[in-house]
């Protein structure tokens, strides 16, 4: 890690090989469609299987028990992350009181920049504190649409946004508003193909679409959807199943709990063993020095 004079702040190195915002930006120019995971909770091993795979973009919360524990985890789980995939582009999601007013928002934004985010997602931020951020080269990577966690709240719920043409220009008002304030790109949730494509379409930056079916400027999948972590019953209608995870790793513990309770492992080829004579030798000293033990 680099060491800032006079100063007690590290920040982690920069791969020569990494993507940034540049690169989507330069991705979206190019007619070139970007790729999103997001992967809530979960180890850093999976954004690196994803980084090796050739995704793009990774949006990321930490573990958390409550929202101070998640802002203070964040924080080591962007080094921890960056550490396992120096390459990929990353965005940090934050936490409402790390964006309570703008200038806590820099504050906390920069230090999960610093650690080696690539972009941070202050989901609602206001067009004030986006513009501060902006105006510090925070590189804001926001959300339009149905917002996450507790803000659905405002929605009734996880709903459809933009049914009607009112609505509709509501949310693109504030996408358009957003990126006029600086925001480098943005996802848009829960919004008709159309309204979908139309904002990415007239606006300048990256728009991902999550939940939404429209084309945009390249799709994000959550990690329990794309990996099926999550029973398919259960599954939104914008998932889709690339592999089956929870099913295939259930399947590998139940098999292994059988073959060690059935002595069917481990077998003669999962170890090895003594030469004949060395062990002949061992096994007379060890009768010898410790008689009362059972053989």
């Amino acid at each position: 890690m680099a060491k800032g004079k006079g100063s007690d702040i590290e920040m982690m190195p920069m791969s020569a090989e990494r993507k940034t915002i540049w690169h989507l930006q330069k991705m979206k120019d190019e007619g070139k469609k970007i790729s999103m995971v997001g992967t809530a909770y979960l180890d850093p091993m999976f954004v690196m299987m994803c980084e090796k795979a050739g995704v793009d973009l990774v949006r990321y919360t930490a573990p958390g028990e409550n929202t101070q524990q998640r802002i203070e985890i964040t924080k080591i789980w962007t080094r921890m992350i960056r550490k396992a995939a120096p390459n990929i582009c990353l965005n940090a999601v934050m936490q409402t009181e790390q964006y309570a007013d703008k200038y806590t928002a820099v504050k906390e934004a920069a230090t999960l920049v610093g650690d080696g985010a690539d972009s941070v997602m202050p989901m609602g931020v206001t067009n004030e504190t986006l513009e501060y951020m902006s105006d510090n080269l925070i590189p804001v990577f926001g959300h339009v649409g149905c917002l996450s966690g507790w803000q659905t709240g405002a929605f009734g719920g996880y709903r459809r946004q933009g049914k009607t043409a009112e609505d509709a220009m509501k949310v693109f008002r504030k996408a358009y508003e957003y990126q006029e304030c600086g925001m480098v790109g943005m996802t848009t949730e829960m919004t008709s193909r159309e309204l979908t494509n139309a904002i990415a379409r007239k606006l300048r930056i990256p728009v991902i679409q999550v939940a939404a079916g429209g084309a945009a400027d390249g799709s994000e999948m959550v990690i329990f959807d794309l990996l099926g972590m999550i029973p398919e019953a259960a599954m939104a209608k914008h998932g889709k199943y690339y592999s089956r995870l929870f099913d295939d790793s259930l399947k590998a513990f139940k098999t292994f709990d059988e073959e060690v309770k059935n002595e069917v492992y481990p077998a003669e080829e999962h170890g090895w063993g003594m030469d004949e004579k060395e062990w002949d030798t061992f096994i007379n000293e060890l009768d010898k020095k410790y008689p009362d033990i059972k053989k």
